[in-house]
């Protein structure tokens, strides 16, 4: 009997006596409104916001206060297209025969850190060798700093197609690969390749429906699957659960792409407007990844950056992703925010903003398609995007309104994740 009343005694006490966090925010922007208001308080208790209220509040004796009334506070920001196991370089086609896996491994674990100190707490990896799936679950147990990972494991693709792993290889280390390894060809290969994505614990399926810019092969833009292909994809995925987002440059590619069901566009480089009309219909959204645009268009010029057959498509597609991600957002496709980092360093997603920015977007709309737009996608839009009672601690603040100068966004100042505080300046 005395130990139990010494359990309650200490359980009661924890109970009283819990420390919360109480932010003063000079500017907060309500998402879900389209709004930035003044002078708030969020209380935050573990991870969970349970309370925003008017002015400037305090809380016990115990409880923590963090000034930010000088800056802007908005919810944790949300990456809608990273690559967390890797950055682009001059030797990286050469360290894909040359780097193990613990060195992919290592190298993620700082990428990972870099997201999370520009203010992205959550992001979607939208293909990598497997060690992506490993960090996810690493960062989720508290092992190392990261922002919230969706993972789409491996990326699918055709044989000889953007994802294909062996393209460029010489003959003897081709192989054929198959649904394990991402490779699809007909609509039983489609089927288990994602099936083998739950099973190594992927949370979502990314195919390549187009060629690509930065694969060792000639096209940028041809169509790699069947409709009836991308169909048992998007269909198998729905029993588990998983959504499918579809790297795309190609119009073709793109069209099969929407019909068969995915979720996403990623870059959407040659859209028409009949896609765009298409995207609309069936609820797609698109990615435009403008960043990667410009990044690959300015390291094409640089001699023997990129191996020579890529140099070219590089100059083709990388110019021509921001005006094509003007017209769908002023046709009103829906626009999630994505940057496609590691095409360019990670840490600098935020530029991504002024360019939306740049091409007519206005500001308040850029954030809300990384907040708000990218939680609904995920199936998170009860605990994300958003400053409210019950929804996640996620929080970020910048020193300026982005409202008013959207540039400011590339300066995280403040990132909490799940009620604990990593960045403070």
């Amino acid at each position: 009997m005395k130990h139990f009343f010494t359990l309650l005694f200490v359980l009661t006490n924890t109970f009283l006596f819990s420390q919360d966090t109480y932010i003063h925010c000079g500017k907060l922007i309500d998402t879900k409104a389209g709004n930035v208001l003044t002078e708030k308080t969020i209380v935050v208790s573990g991870n969970k916001i349970i309370k925003v209220q008017d002015g400037y509040v305090t809380g016990k004796k115990d409880d923590i206060t963090i000034d930010l009334k000088e800056k802007t506070v908005m919810p944790g920001l949300i990456d809608m297209h990273i690559h967390i196991e890797s950055e682009s370089n001059p030797k990286a086609y050469l360290q894909r025969y040359t780097n193990n896996e613990a060195d992919v491994a290592f190298n993620a674990v700082g990428y990972a850190k870099s997201s999370l100190m520009a203010g992205f707490t959550t992001v979607r990896d939208l293909g990598g060798s497997g060690v992506n799936i490993a960090l996810k679950k690493a960062i989720a147990r508290g092992k190392i700093d990261g922002p919230r990972i969706f993972t789409s494991g491996k990326a699918l693709g055709t044989t000889g197609g953007h994802a294909d792993p062996t393209n460029g290889s010489r003959k003897d280390l081709m192989g054929d690969p198959g649904p394990k390894e991402g490779v699809v060809n007909g609509v039983e290969d489609a089927k288990k390749a994602v099936r083998q994505r739950y099973k190594n614990g992927a949370d979502l399926i990314k195919i390549t429906a187009t060629g690509g810019v930065l694969s060792v092969a000639k096209s940028s833009s041809n169509p790699q699957f069947t409709v009836e292909e991308i169909k048992a994809i998007c269909e198998t995925a729905k029993d588990y659960g998983f959504h499918v987002a579809a790297h795309a440059h190609g119009d073709e590619g793109m069209q099969r792409a929407v019909l068969g069901g995915v979720k996403t566009i990623e870059h959407g480089t040659l859209m028409s407007e009949k896609t765009m009309d298409l995207m609309k219909q069936h609820d797609a959204y698109l990615v435009p990844t403008i960043t990667a645009g410009k990044e690959v268009t300015e390291k094409a010029a640089i001699d023997g950056y990129y191996p020579a057959i890529i140099v070219p498509k590089a100059l083709e597609i990388g110019p021509k992703i921001q005006n094509t991600f003007k017209k769908a957002y002023d046709r009103g496709v829906g626009i999630a925010f994505g940057t496609d980092a590691g095409v360019f360093k990670h840490g600098q997603n935020g530029k991504e903003f002024g360019f939306m920015v740049e091409a007519g977007m206005p500001a308040m709309a850029a954030i809300q398609s990384a907040t708000i737009t990218n939680a609904k996608i995920l199936n998170m839009e009860d605990q994300l995007g958003q400053i409210a009672i019950g929804f996640l601690a996620d929080i970020v603040a910048v020193n300026e309104d982005p409202t008013k100068k959207i540039n400011t966004m590339e300066n995280v100042v403040f990132v909490m994740k799940d009620g604990k505080v990593f960045k403070m300046q």
